[in-house]
């Protein structure tokens, strides 16, 4: 199914600039553009103001650093995103003229596309699942209401946030191909505990 989350109107073909989110980007602007991203178990969070029309959107793997898993993959440091992407994301919305009062969010990903087992009685979670939880325990700490989700399922998402009207178009992606796009989130957070361990004592946030 393929809807705009909140009543997103045709841009009648309209010029408009666009920005694609990898995984572990963030982006803020003033400008009535579209930021879109391609989402497994991951979380991008759509952030804005509409009074004075700053929006931003993240993209990040993991919750926190200390996220209890069997999967050797996230034994890292590195894994500390959730926290880092949300902190960076309404900050930069706050540095353009957003107010903290008036932010709203729309949240959406959080799959668990490769239907990893998970057993209820280990008090664990797949990482999809934890990535829901968790932006949804922040934003109801910074009192940010969360005014439309799409989170959590097996299949993945291909969303596009548009500065205009603040719409949220989202496609749902076949399981063949939302699990691509994990293996490639996967990859990418390789790499980052790959950079962590050559830097040494270097911190990531």
């Amino acid at each position: 199914m393929n809807a705009w989350v909140s009543g997103k109107r045709d841009l009648g073909g309209t010029r408009v600039r666009k920005r694609f989110l990898h995984p572990g980007e963030h982006y803020v602007t003033d400008e009535p553009m579209l930021i879109s991203t391609l989402l497994g178990s991951c979380v991008s969070v759509c952030l804005f103001d509409p009074e004075a029309r700053v929006i931003g959107m993240n993209h990040f793997l993991l919750p926190a650093r200390s996220w209890p898993t069997e999967q050797p993959l996230l034994e890292s440091d590195a894994g500390r995103y959730g926290l880092w992407a949300m902190e960076l994301l309404v900050n930069g919305v706050l540095r353009l003229g957003g107010r903290r009062e008036r932010l709203r969010a729309k949240a959406f990903g959080g799959a668990n596309v490769l239907n990893v087992s998970v057993s209820p009685d280990s008090g664990r979670e797949g990482i999809g699942s934890a990535n829901a939880r968790f932006v949804r325990q922040f934003l109801e700490q910074d009192a940010i209401p969360l005014v439309a989700q799409d989170l959590g399922g097996e299949t993945g998402r291909q969303i596009h946030f548009y500065g205009g009207d603040f719409a949220v178009f989202l496609r749902r992606i076949p399981r063949l191909q939302a699990a691509r796009i994990e293996v490639e989130e996967r990859h990418y957070l390789h790499r980052v505990i790959q950079d962590k361990d050559r830097l040494g004592s270097a911190d990531f946030f």
